[in-house]
């Protein structure tokens, strides 16, 4: 076999996905442009046109019910008691005066089997990988044991790795060793940890059957309406019902009764496909072309590549005489939400197909009432794309579970119209304005399974609205409003530039919000902008305001590349951001924001301050409190990331030179014991 050398130390291991949509479905852009005049721009008066704009009738979230949220009435006092941290890029996590960051379970503790010890020369083989904390932590949550906030389940995703890093030098070249592809096979997924606070007060890991890793290896059960289709069939599972593994896990969501939800994010590019033409249900991912892995050249200890389809899968061909006998459908059984039970360390992770196949940043759900729908609501996290909303055909009761409630529903996704109204299309076969829509299309559908495995291209049928990558969701505790990041969308033109995305080549994004029409189950929605992001002091940029004061961003808060977001009970949103590039390094165009940092921010009042800032190349991303709130959990990811081998940017956790970057979670404080962020 002919195999291409090629350095996989210079390979980006989580490259921006390509954009995949040529629909001519109207842009964000667009509708934004209606809304505004170019003039308002041009006076930089877009701080008076967003207040008058935004103050259109949507309520905040905070924790004062008295608060009008509007911008038509008296604020209510700040509640955030700390300082805003200053722009720095220190390599090592700073937090504000009263409060201590500790790093916790970094990347390799060992935490089941023979508790294999991380290896600081990055000599640890793929077996000890199978027994460790994984690479590259990022959506996590906190499952309390017995209610405690001192004893629980710290279930956190492990996005992608370093090779760079991962390895004790660094990736070899092709064909690639098979212990290193197990290592980064072994170092995705999710890891389950059993942690409890210690006489002294911190955290820590607790030898325990709950311990579990979750990798690209673990068999998984598919259910929903995709289960058992065609298109899923391999020779794995030719009965299309199992499969083995999740990858790129990036955010996260969990539900009500307990379990955890994990959500495959970049899959497309561990794939290498040999088929021409593309099957429909690989065209809008682009796969072809983006494999970045090589996985599937695995070579064993003989020098023979090795026939061991656990690796060989991720090399797409058409071998056999039909799908059953070959792996030429492995990719349709990526780009699902799985569902895991953290308390049952025997129970087999399921991907659940009824809540469509996308490029899913995370998962979040609106507040469950006895007697309605559940709701929840995901992100495609990738350029012009789209914000989906899943309702479920059962009614919420206390003791039903996922197969009750994510196995049959209504998948939609959204609309934006120029009047600050929404509409959530349904992207179902029983729907009558889909079906029309899907008849005047090139496209026929036959079966929900079919739609489902095409989610994206059925979006674009329906009529949804592109979108500046739709990362990580967020629900008001209060009011119920959702609140959705739009990171960066470096493939907008001049020619789409508009007030509310002012700038080509957008690189700082902006937040969007609405609320529902009703419940949450509603088909329509009033929307806003609740913030743009970007550094209103540098470049003539008069773009930065926080809703509804119209303040313009400073030193104080200016950030970019919004990402992670969650709000916490106190009604507090914070805000985590993941620049990269010349953006993290202060010297592209659009500014200096400094390392990559999570925020705090009032949505009643409109402040927002820096609260913490991460060490050099590092990603924010992935928090939770404990139920008193009185500890923080937060995920740094890929410190170093521009590394080489053995020549590392950043050394952190360790904080001494010439370490080896670890991804870690970060353990949060007050000194004076209170509940974090407010007085």
């Amino acid at each position: 076999m002919n195999i291409k050398a090629i350095d996989l130390n210079t390979i980006k291991d989580n490259p921006e996905a390509p954009v995949c949509n040529t629909s001519e479905n109207r842009y964000f852009a667009d509708i934004i442009q209606a809304r505004y005049s170019r003039r308002t721009l041009l006076k930089g008066s877009l701080g008076v046109a967003a207040v008058s704009f935004l103050g259109a009738g949507l309520a905040a979230c905070g924790g004062s019910s008295s608060s009008s949220g509007s911008g038509n009435g008296p604020l209510p006092a700040p509640r955030l008691s700390f300082e805003s941290v200053p722009i720095t890029r220190a390599d090592t996590v700073t937090v504000p005066a009263g409060y201590t960051a500790k790093a916790f379970v970094p990347w390799g503790t060992p935490i089941t089997g023979a508790m294999p010890a991380f290896m600081t020369d990055g000599a640890n083989t793929g077996i000890d990988q199978l027994q460790q904390v994984g690479s590259h932590h990022d959506g996590m949550h906190y499952f309390p044991i017995d209610g405690s906030s001192d004893h629980g389940l710290l279930v956190i995703n492990h996005e992608y790795v370093d090779k760079a890093v991962v390895h004790a030098n660094g990736a070899s070249s092709l064909p690639r060793p098979i212990d290193e592809v197990r290592k980064e096979m072994a170092a995705h997924g999710v890891s389950v940890i059993e942690i409890q606070k210690n006489a002294s007060g911190d955290w820590e890991v607790v030898t325990s059957m709950l311990n579990r890793r979750i990798t690209a290896f673990t068999e998984m059960e598919l259910k929903g309406p995709v289960r058992g289709d065609d298109r899923v069939k391999t020779a794995y599972s030719p009965e299309g019902t199992h499969t083995r593994g999740t990858l790129n896990n990036c955010a996260h969501g969990y539900t009500p009764w307990g379990t955890y939800l994990t959500c495959e994010e970049n899959w497309p590019g561990y794939f290498h496909v040999d088929i021409d033409p593309l099957p429909r249900e690989f065209e809008r991912f682009g796969i072809s072309g983006w494999q970045q892995n090589h996985w599937h050249q695995a070579e064993e200890a003989n020098g023979e590549l090795t026939t061991d389809t656990a690796f060989t899968r991720f090399g797409v061909v058409e071998s056999g005489a039909d799908a059953t006998e070959d792996f030429r459908n492995e990719p349709n059984n990526f780009g699902w939400i799985v569902e895991i039970d953290p308390f049952d360390p025997d129970s087999t992770p399921v991907k659940r197909t009824a809540l469509g196949r996308f490029s899913h940043e995370g998962i979040v759900f609106a507040a469950p009432k006895v007697g309605e729908p559940m709701v929840f609501y995901s992100g495609d996290d990738a350029r012009f794309e789209y914000i989906y909303k899943f309702v479920s055909k059962n009614n919420y009761q206390e003791g039903l579970r996922g197969d009750d409630l994510l196995d049959e529903g209504t998948l939609y996704v959204a609309r934006f119209n120029d009047d600050g109204t929404g509409e959530w299309l349904a992207l179902d076969i029983d729907d009558v304005d889909f079906m029309a829509a899907v008849a005047e299309s090139e496209y026929h559908y036959t079966t929900q399974a079919e739609v489902l495995l095409n989610t994206r291209r059925a979006a674009d049928i329906a009529g949804a609205t592109h979108m500046d990558r739709p990362e990580w969701g967020a629900v008001c505790p209060r009011t119920g409003m959702v609140y959705f990041t739009l990171t960066n969308n470096t493939a907008r033109s001049a020619d789409d530039t508009t007030p509310a995305n002012p700038r080509a080549n957008s690189q700082v994004g902006h937040i969007i919000r609405w609320q529902e029409d009703g419940n949450a189950a509603a088909t329509t929605f009033a929307w806003d902008i609740f913030a743009l992001a970007g550094n209103t002091l540098e470049h003539g940029f008069q773009t930065g305001y926080s809703y509804p004061a119209g303040k313009n961003l400073d030193d104080s808060n200016i950030f970019a590349a919004p990402d992670g977001l969650w709000f916490d009970d106190n009604g507090v949103l914070w805000i985590q951001t993941d620049t990269s590039g010349a953006l993290m390094g202060g010297t592209g165009p659009a500014g200096d924001f400094g390392n990559n940092a999570m925020l705090a921010a009032e949505p009643d009042t409109g402040v927002i301050k820096r609260f913490l800032v991460g060490p050099v190349d590092c990603e924010v991303t992935g928090v939770v409190m404990t139920p008193d709130k009185k500890t923080m959990f937060v995920n740094i990811q890929h410190p170093g990331d521009s590394s080489s081998p053995n020549n590392f940017s950043s050394h952190w956790p360790a904080e001494v030179a010439g370490a080896r970057p670890r991804s870690a979670t970060v353990v949060i404080t007050r000194d004076d014991g209170g509940e974090i962020g407010i007085a």
